[in-house]
């Protein structure tokens, strides 16, 4: 099989699909990979890095790959660049994207994304990239906090004699906890809630109540909500569009220059006011509240992400190439559960359901 690897170019992307160990993995089963002119820049990783690892540099990858490896969603620029019936694996957050989804469809692409592969009732793909978001939200809030960054000027760690500032954490998955582990080694006051008590009782025993645990609903929202410094949204639904729990009512009755760090606005963000931002330009403020809503968070730290993501990815990228991308999908459950297109229709539920179409089965209208 041949495997293209593409120079990301969405604003300020700085990772890579592959790194050049990973390119030696795919090599030594005996597969061509083609790697974009510079795409690995950015991650530190050299053109003559991946020419030793056996890849072959290109100045374009798409029109002779069998199967397109990413970072991010493709762009409008890319969309003529994708041949009908050719294999995406990358992160394609479609819910919200009418337009990427469209394209897709009409160019029968088999698109697989990262953020909907499930095994044992996970998302092994999306996990490091939430854990790497996680712990970083804490962090671009407290920087944000800051009167001359626009913030209320609260100290997140407090002082002798002073409270610290209360951090309000929207979901108790990867993302979340991984926040809530930063929030209370900076000693905030960490409030997380969660619709699941399940998620809740494991937060509560793994922080021996240093982090407070509430039931997510709209009223404790609007409670928790008047007295927050930080707001971290850290909800997700695979697939789907993410709930709105925060409207613009609720956000007037927020303390001026508090911050929301709205991490799940690449599936369409939790609060009504989100909209994505850039790392260039990543923040701005409605109703005198600082939102953050960078929709790749990880790129900021390309060298760290790309590294841990390619350690998740490698092995599915492997079987796909192995087998093809057919057997693939028909045989590997994990593989199937990653699907969201494919022969110009939506085959994954939770994307079928957030466009409002009828999901259809991979062998539906096949003769």
């Amino acid at each position: 099989m041949i495997i293209g690897v593409p120079k990301e170019i969405k604003r300020e992307e700085y990772r890579v699909g592959v790194t050049p160990v990973g390119v030696e993995e795919i090599k030594r089963d005996g597969h061509t990979v083609l790697v974009e002119t510079g795409a690995g820049e950015g991650s530190g990783f050299s053109d003559e890095e991946y020419r030793k690892a056996g890849a072959e540099i290109a100045e374009t990858v798409f029109g002779k790959a069998d199967l397109i490896v990413k970072v991010k969603e493709p762009l409008p620029p890319e969309y003529d660049l994708i041949r009908e019936g050719q294999a995406l694996f990358t992160f394609l957050h479609l819910a919200p994207n009418r337009e990427l989804t469209g394209m897709l469809l009409a160019g029968k692409v088999t698109a697989l994304g990262y953020e909907t592969l499930q095994k044992d009732g996970k998302l092994p793909l999306l996990l490091p990239m939430s854990e790497i978001a996680g712990r970083m939200s804490p962090l671009v809030g407290a920087h944000y906090l800051q009167r001359v960054k626009g913030g209320k000027g609260v100290l997140p760690t407090g002082a002798a004699g002073v409270r610290p500032a209360k951090a309000l954490i929207l979901g108790a998955g990867v993302v979340g906890t991984n926040a809530a582990a930063v929030c209370a080694g900076l000693r905030m006051e960490t409030v997380v809630m969660n619709r699941g008590m399940e998620a809740l009782q494991r937060i509560d025993e793994m922080f021996m109540g240093r982090v407070k645990t509430l039931p997510l609903n709209m009223h404790t929202i609007a409670e928790e909500i008047k007295d927050a410094d930080l707001i971290i949204g850290a909800v997700l639904v695979p697939g789907g569009r993410t709930p709105l729990l925060i409207t613009r009512d609720t956000l007037k009755t927020m303390g001026k220059g508090s911050v929301i760090v709205d991490v799940s606005v690449d599936q369409g963000g939790c609060v009504e006011t989100s909209r994505p931002t850039t790392h260039d330009d990543p923040v701005y403020e409605v109703d005198g509240i600082l939102h953050y809503a960078v929709a790749n968070m990880p790129g900021a730290y390309p060298r760290t992400s790309t590294l841990a993501l390619t350690n998740v990815t490698l092995p599915y990228i492997r079987t796909i190439a192995n087998k093809g991308i057919e057997k693939t999908i028909r045989e590997d459950p994990a593989i199937q559960s990653s699907l969201n297109t494919y022969r110009g229709k939506i085959v994954h539920r939770a994307l079928a359901d957030a466009i409002g179409v009828e999901v259809k089965s991979i062998n539906e209208n096949e003769a």
